[in-house]
């Protein structure tokens, strides 16, 4: 893709002031036929009026700011347009920028493709920067801002740097037998690999933390009909997410909500309650329940303390939380089934014992993925862990590898494999994978 392009740059829909954004040989000249005026210096904001090029019309009064090549976001010529953000005002100046000659719109992330091939960024920092567009909560925004700064692309840099000296230093052995190299020379190749390897452990023993933190934590709520499950759902998100009835069976889908909790990001889900259906309907219920559950990383089982044990002790385990709710209505009879698991007995009615649940909730989220938010960059994305797993097989086989040769054939495709996280190889074939969930002006 080449040429001049154009777009919104900031969000749509009605705001006090939008930025339109041009990039391309061809910026510059744009700029010059919609203001008729010499062009503003480098990097200084000039209040410019307007006009649609062939008909002079007024289209807007606003600023306009220019960037040459190569010190722009893109590394092409750069012009922003900072107009007012009325729809109005927005559709008549990128309709006088669709009329140039050799302007046409941006597609989705186009502006920060560009960005990385001209080098002014790589990949991971490049969805680190998606990352940030669409940060919902603290958390999230402080691990995409570190990862939009390269400090994951440093840290794969690094490892590959580290690579490729081990991989020199193995070539000259073989390469050079009658030279007189350094007889530690294996056994430091060897020593760094390890090194290497065990790094990369460490990196992959995670958790899965950021992917988590990026994509938010899957709570399902679950356990037999009328116990409070959807009470507890919309006592969550803070308003009626659920339809809350005294009527068995209410619940037939899963009902979902995204939570901000303790500044973390929450995928909750209230789910049918599992008792022996009624219909056919009820049982695709259960079925979806179970299967939400399944997937989450988090169970919320909630009992009533008036009934007797029923439906849904089978989905007790390790990674869930035992709610006993409505002990106004009596003692609870439930405490007994979960020996070795905590069980929070509460009213959501009254709110009784509510306040220690959900501090133990926050608690437990902050423990599986509040790690994310240290200092060290994680992983974020899956093709992150699959190439890194990748890289240290290789370094295992090369450690394990009976000629120099073949070890050193090892190093290479370790070598290849961080390449392609961060684009050092193969840039091509993952840009339209990894720019596709861009919007147009970004």
């Amino acid at each position: 893709m080449s040429g001049t392009i154009y777009a919104l740059a900031s969000g749509a829909g009605r705001a006090g002031v939008a930025v339109i954004r041009i990039s391309g040989p061809d910026a510059g000249d744009a700029l010059l036929l919609l203001t008729g005026k010499p062009l503003p210096a480098a990097r200084r904001a000039q209040r410019v009026t307007l006009t649609k090029p062939g008909t002079g019309e007024a289209l807007d009064d606003g600023l306009a700011l220019r960037f040459p090549a190569p010190r722009s976001y893109t590394g092409d010529d750069v012009v922003e347009l900072h107009v007012h953000g009325g729809m109005g005002v927005i559709a008549a100046v990128l309709d006088a920028l669709g009329g140039i000659r050799g302007l046409r719109l941006a597609e989705p992330g186009e502006f920060t493709r560009r960005a990385v091939l001209a080098g002014k960024m790589d990949l991971t920092a490049a969805e680190g920067l998606l990352d940030l567009i669409e940060a919902d909560t603290d958390a999230q925004r402080r691990q995409a801002l570190r990862q939009s700064g390269g400090a994951l692309g440093r840290l794969y840099d690094g490892w590959r740097s580290r690579l490729i000296a081990a991989l020199a230093h193995l070539e000259a052995a073989i390469d050079f037998p009658d030279e007189e190299l350094p007889e530690n020379l294996i056994r430091a190749f060897r020593g760094d690999i390890a090194a290497l390897e065990a790094e990369m452990a460490l990196h992959l023993a995670d958790g899965r933390r950021g992917e988590r933190l990026r994509q938010g934590l899957m709570v399902a709520i679950v356990g037999p009909p009328n116990a409070g499950k959807s009470s507890l759902l919309n006592l969550l998100a803070r308003r009626d997410a659920a339809i809350v009835s005294a009527r068995a069976g209410t619940t037939r889908d899963v009902v979902e909500a995204w939570l901000d909790l303790a500044g973390f990001p929450v995928l909750v889900a209230d789910t049918a309650g599992l008792r022996e259906a009624a219909d056919e309907i009820e049982a695709e219920g259960v079925r979806r329940a179970r299967q939400w559950a399944g997937t989450a990383d988090l169970k919320i089982a909630v009992f009533a303390a008036d009934e007797t044990p029923a439906g849904g002790l089978d989905m007790v385990d390790a990674d869930t939380l035992v709610v006993v709710n409505k002990v106004d209505l009596g003692k609870s009879r439930w405490k007994r089934e979960f020996r070795g698991i905590g069980v929070f007995e509460m009213s959501l009615k009254s709110g009784e014992g509510v306040d220690a649940f959900l501090n133990a909730l926050s608690g437990v989220v902050r423990d599986r993925i509040g790690a994310a938010t240290g200092s060290a960059p994680v992983l974020t994305r899956a093709r992150h862990r699959d190439a890194v797993i990748v890289c240290r097989e290789a370094l295992a086989r090369s450690l394990a590898a009976a000629l120099p040769e073949l070890a050193a054939e090892d190093l290479r495709l370790a070598a290849r494999a961080l390449g392609r996280i961060t684009g050092a190889v193969d840039v091509e074939e993952l840009l339209d994978v990894i720019f596709r969930d861009f919007c147009i002006g970004k």
